[in-house]
């Protein structure tokens, strides 16, 4: 992990302060992540300087853009190595939070993350689409926030079937994140959402970033969502 010094000048440039014990959880998680990376992929980037920005600058930035409710209960749905959740709940550790992968593996690394670095997270091996019509799981989070290469037609379908009528599913996409939303607005209409906040920013090295925003204004219907297979042969409003 970088130094001190060097973090705090990354993550000044997103107006953040970093306690002394923010810094010590996020370094252990940079020294967890790196070495289960080698028997385990959870990441490409392992570089100190790219853990810092592009997972958890990354991670945690967007989520000072919009109004996060204290206490809110979020659902991080495919969420890998822990990203964007996990440096959220090290910068918020009022939000109550749900991470869910279809890897056991992950699952396990999160496990062990979580008591590592004194992270209170409740960990979920399953699918998106199978848990988003599980009672206790189906329309039981204030937030469910996903940052995966997958369309944001079929993300939304994934996400939104987690998220209470008012609240909301929070994507964070690579620069051509419009693009993609234009596609997936009739997808987003027929779960129940609307499109609330677009806001386009930079990582301190320039990279690109799109967060979107979709609202929760109705009940997702009860055949949302549909199996993997159903949604790669056809996709949802197309």
């Amino acid at each position: 992990m970088l130094s001190k010094a060097e973090t705090d000048k990354i993550f000044a440039a997103g107006g953040m302060v970093l306690s002394d014990e923010q810094y010590r959880q996020l370094s252990r998680y940079c020294e967890l992540l790196v070495e289960r990376n080698r028997s385990v992929n959870l990441t490409a980037i392992t570089d100190d300087e790219g853990v810092a920005v592009k997972h958890f600058f990354d991670s945690i930035y967007p989520f000072t853009l919009f109004e996060l409710p204290k206490g809110a209960s979020l659902i991080d749905v495919g969420t890998g190595a822990g990203f964007p959740s996990c440096p959220l709940k090290v910068w918020r550790d009022d939000i109550k939070l749900t991470l869910l992968d279809s890897l056991n593996k992950r699952i396990s690394f999160l496990e062990e993350l979580s008591q590592s670095i004194g992270l209170e997270a409740r960990c979920i091996h399953g699918r998106a689409e199978e848990l988003g019509k599980k009672e206790g799981c189906r329309e039981s989070f204030d937030i469910a926030t996903a940052r995966a290469v997958a369309n944001m037609s079929d993300l939304s379908e994934y996400c939104l079937p987690f998220v209470k009528v008012g609240g909301i599913f929070a994507a964070l996409k690579g620069s051509g994140g419009e693009e993609e939303l234009e596609a997936a607005k009739p997808a987003i209409k027929l779960l129940g959402g609307r499109t609330e906040k677009v806001i386009n920013y930079t990582l301190p090295n320039g990279d690109g970033r799109t967060l979107i925003i979709i609202r929760k204004l109705t009940p997702t219907p009860s055949k949302y969502p549909r199996n993997a297979a159903q949604m790669k042969k056809k996709k949802l409003g197309g």
